[in-house]
């Protein structure tokens, strides 16, 4: 490890890279999720429910890396915006499932082209599709890795 310390320059983090990409990505999404409604949060979520038909508050949880202290203002707002339905578990009542209502199952319909056109803004003549996959691959395993080393 360099102690001169270049290791705390802005181009030598790797956070600096993760952080902004984030930002600017969820800046490219902003205008088509604006014509849905929906903030960047709340399409992840309908995005599982999609998916996966309905679910507990603690799956969607899971699969987003989110606690529920953060997804159930967002699940409420959805509700209040008929998109979801949130109701008791009949074999447990201590679990909140979370069900698309017809409005939510339309939006899919909606937004089924978003990915594409993600996908598309990506693309230029300095990042092939095939990096991108590359890259999307690799996050993926970061993002178990960080999730092993932080249970």
């Amino acid at each position: 490890m360099e102690h001169d310390g270049t290791s705390l320059y802005l181009e030598n983090q790797l956070c600096f890279p993760l952080y902004a990409a984030a930002r600017l990505t969820n800046q490219i999404y902003t205008p088509f999720l604006k014509a849905l409604d929906l903030t960047y949060p709340q399409y992840l979520v309908l995005l599982v429910l999609w998916q996966f038909g309905s679910r507990s508050v603690h799956e969607i949880g899971e699969q987003l890396l989110l606690e529920s202290n953060t997804l159930t203002p967002l699940l409420k707002r959805l509700e209040e915006k008929q998109i979801v339905q949130r109701s008791r578990s009949a074999d447990d009542e201590r679990v909140v499932m979370v069900t698309l209502t017809e409005k939510g199952q339309r939006l899919k319909s909606d937004a089924i082209h978003i990915p594409e056109k993600i996908i598309n803004s990506f693309r230029n003549d300095s990042i092939s599709t095939e990096e991108i996959t590359d890259l999307q691959k690799t996050l993926h395993k970061l993002i178990r890795v960080l999730g092993e080393q932080l249970k």
